[in-house]
């Protein structure tokens, strides 16, 4: 392409014109943050390079499907090798099998897995596998956690105590989210008859960062046991991330069915959903519940997600949770030297952060979120300007106050150690207001 430099602002303004917002996923357009996005040109290992020759450390990595850091020679020799056979067949391939038993081999009660095109598509299908494999139309999900757009799972709910689910957007009508029940997080609900399948960040990685309080995940477990419901965790985020066998290996709970997204496709789209046999067999082409997808098994995603796993040794996931652990130990310590109030939590390889946020009294040693509402006490203002201070400075943070912080293995402890040079800069920037 030749012509003038392009520009953020420009591209952003021609965006505007033919893509709703600018942006095709909303929290791109920096709505909560201020500003205009940064067009990104290219991307390698820690950092992302934006049309004006910007360079930023990123914290993003396409929120969180980028482990290994951005354009890692293993995944995108094997992209490449797998384009020059052809993008897509509509038929199977050895390398969704390679992928599936992978899955399987790792993930605690996986037995048989469905591969599909997003995490979204996963948790859709997995709550109508529920509804399916139990015969019941209930299904409970948790406030604060969010499971892909799909209508069912777009419910918002009230504080302190379960309610039938509201619909959380327009074009949801009521009817859409009539058997949705959503309940407090960290809060272990009441199961009748009609519940069908409680479904579950086991890690809620969408209001910032809020992990499971001690038996939590082992009452679910009770509870859908007892009520013979189905217990569903949205392991899109955690799965492959908090190790091989994500949040239910870490916390020693066993869902009835997963999902998974993200890291196993190395970058590119996909999701995935897997049970024990006797519940996929319910999914079609062998059982009732129907589901399918043109772009399901992509030979390119399952070339990207294949050399994107076989990095991942124990070794590698000791070495990226030690450096999850110097970014949150470190960024602690320059906000609070710097006066910025702010909680930081980590769990395992993930990073969160509140700014400002904290309990109504009391000290805030050692706080952390446990639910929705302390997660809303976050002061976005105060995260909008450190956002702003920290893109200055050649920082990316999410332009959302509520997304996790994803380390990869390409940031280096030199290379965060620069960002907390930057957070420290950039927070005492903020409070000289």
């Amino acid at each position: 392409m030749t012509g003038p430099q392009p520009t953020n602002a420009g591209l952003f303004e021609a965006a505007q014109r033919v893509i709703p917002g600018g942006v095709n996923s909303p929290v791109r357009a920096f709505g909560s943050v201020g500003g205009t996005p940064y067009f990104v040109a290219s991307a390698s290992g820690p950092y992302v390079t934006d049309v004006e020759c910007r360079r930023y450390i990123d914290f993003v990595q396409s929120y969180g499907a980028v482990i290994l850091g951005h354009a890692h020679p293993a995944v995108t020799e094997a992209i490449a090798a797998a384009a020059a056979q052809g993008t897509s067949y509509g038929a199977p391939t050895q390398r969704e099998v390679a992928l599936a038993t992978l899955i399987a081999e790792a993930a605690p009660g996986v037995e048989q897995v469905r591969l599909v095109n997003s995490g979204t598509e996963a948790t859709m299908t997995a709550v109508r596998l529920g509804r399916g494999f139990t015969g019941r139309p209930r299904i409970v999900k948790f406030a604060g956690c969010y499971h892909g757009h799909a209508d069912s799972l777009l419910a918002a709910g009230g504080s302190g105590v379960a309610t039938l689910g509201l619909s959380g957007s327009a074009g949801v009508p009521p009817s859409a989210v009539a058997d949705t029940v959503v309940a407090p997080y960290n809060v272990v609900p009441e199961l009748d008859d009609q519940i069908a399948a409680v479904v579950v960040e086991p890690v809620a990685a969408n209001m910032g960062l809020v992990p499971p309080a001690p038996g939590f995940l082992e009452g679910l477990r009770q509870a859908c046991d007892e009520a013979g419901a189905l217990l569903i965790f949205d392991e899109v985020i955690t799965g492959f991330r908090l190790g091989p066998g994500g949040a239910a290996q870490r916390y020693g709970v066993t869902a009835d069915i997963s999902c998974f997204g993200k890291v196993i496709g190395g970058g590119l789209p996909i999701g995935a959903l897997g049970a024990r046999t006797e519940i996929m067999e319910t999914l079609a082409p062998t059982g009732p519940v129907y589901q399918a997808g043109t772009l399901s098994g992509n030979p390119l995603a399952t070339a990207a997600g294949l050399a994107a796993l076989d990095q991942l040794s124990p070794e590698a996931y000791a070495e990226l949770e030690a450096r999850a652990s110097q970014f949150a130990d470190g960024m602690r310590g320059v906000l609070a030297g710097a006066g910025f109030d702010a909680i930081v939590c980590q769990v395992g390889t993930l990073v969160g952060l509140y700014c400002g946020a904290g309990p109504t009294s009391g000290s805030t040693s050692g706080w952390v979120p446990a639910d929705y509402d302390d997660a809303r006490t976050t002061d976005e203002q105060a995260y909008a300007r450190l956002h702003a201070e920290l893109l200055a400075r050649g920082v990316a943070f999410a332009p959302g106050a509520y997304e996790a912080m994803f380390v990869s293995l390409a940031h280096t402890p030199d290379v965060i150690d620069e960002t907390l040079a930057a957070i420290a800069d950039a927070a005492k920037a903020c409070t000289a207001f």
